[in-house]
């Protein structure tokens, strides 16, 4: 009996990942299909095709930080995890009809918390992981504007001189393909490890693994696959606002947009910090339009994008919260 729900809650941990991809498709696809550089057929193969290749390039390091840096690995039960996946993919769900690009990452760690919390109290949660989470909850859409603002100033610089738009224009769409397949890389890299790092809480809290344990590869390619699959299968509410809502983007807006969201989840992704890819390219976005001028920005939209920001951790911390309270009656 045991067996069959560690393969239930790894299912729906999978399952979380697959929403995953297609609640975050938009933050890869959004500004390569609002300049017209792909369609959005192409642009999601391209995107879920990088989004699986990141497994070769980054290591599991993120993956041990939501593993051990959340709560105490002894609260995590199966109980504890599945209503913490419940609780994160009920507020993607929500978010994703709501069309608002939330982030994923803290469904998932206000997911795991509220549960964790729920069984054990708040003496579970490991204080510092969840400093550092929070700190990057607000440093990442930062970094992510200030490198997007001063990657247009740059560029924009640099080709002042040159008169024929078309031409430039030509050079900067193909120059997007390479920043959004960075930025995919970048997206699978953080956010699939976040997966693979539940997966390996629950294969060691059911004894299937010792503690200390590396990431098997088969969960390492699951999610990978996961998540691809998930960008397949599209995201095009979420897409209209990334792409047109908070600001209008041409080629070289993607470029600056795309490459100075990869640059921090690149970083981020070698440190082993979980950070939100959702805020860091939104923040991206909102510094290639401030470049121009702050009119350009439309605030009410990056304004109600904010909230939804704000309310992800206790939205998905109630969700688990009241789902680990039914399966206590179950069990």
């Amino acid at each position: 009996m045991e067996l069959f729900s560690v393969i239930v809650v790894i299912a729906i941990a999978l399952a979380f990942d697959f929403v995953n991809g297609f609640h975050d498709a938009a933050n890869s696809i959004a500004t390569v299909v609002s300049t017209r550089v792909l369609s959005p057929r192409m642009a999601v193969i391209w995107a879920a095709f990088f989004n699986f290749a990141a497994f070769l390039v980054f290591g599991t390091v993120v993956a041990a930080t939501i593993a051990t840096g959340v709560v105490d690995p002894e609260v995590l039960s199966i109980g504890v995890v599945f209503a913490g996946l419940i609780g994160a993919i009920g507020w993607n769900l929500i978010t994703f009809y709501l069309g608002l690009p939330t982030s994923s990452s803290h469904a998932l760690v206000g997911g795991i918390a509220g549960a964790a919390v729920a069984k054990g109290g708040f003496d579970v949660l490991v204080s510092s992981g969840l400093r550092r989470i929070g700190v990057f909850i607000i440093l990442s859409p930062l970094i992510g504007l200030a490198l997007g603002m001063t990657l247009m100033v740059v560029i924009m610089w640099a080709v002042h001189r040159y008169r024929n738009v078309d031409r430039l224009n030509r050079v900067f769409r193909r120059g997007q393909l390479l920043s959004a397949a960075a930025f995919s890389l970048g997206h699978g890299g953080n956010d699939a490890q976040k997966t693979m790092g539940v997966i390996l809480a629950v294969l060691i809290g059911s004894g299937h693994l010792p503690v200390g344990s590396d990431v098997p590869l088969w969960v390492v390619l699951s999610a990978h696959t996961a998540i691809g699959l998930g960008t397949l299968s599209g995201g095009w509410r979420i897409v209209k606002t990334m792409g047109s809502r908070i600001t209008r983007l041409q080629p070289v807006g993607g470029v600056a947009a795309e490459g100075a969201a990869a640059v921090t989840l690149f970083f981020t992704s070698h440190a082993g910090i979980p950070v939100s890819t959702t805020h860091t390219i939104t923040g991206a976005i909102v510094g290639v339009g401030a470049s121009r001028r702050l009119s350009a920005v439309r605030w009410g939209v990056a304004g109600r994008v904010v909230w939804a920001w704000v309310l992800t951790i206790p939205g998905a911390w109630l969700i688990a919260t009241a789902t680990y309270g039914i399966v206590g009656l179950f069990n």
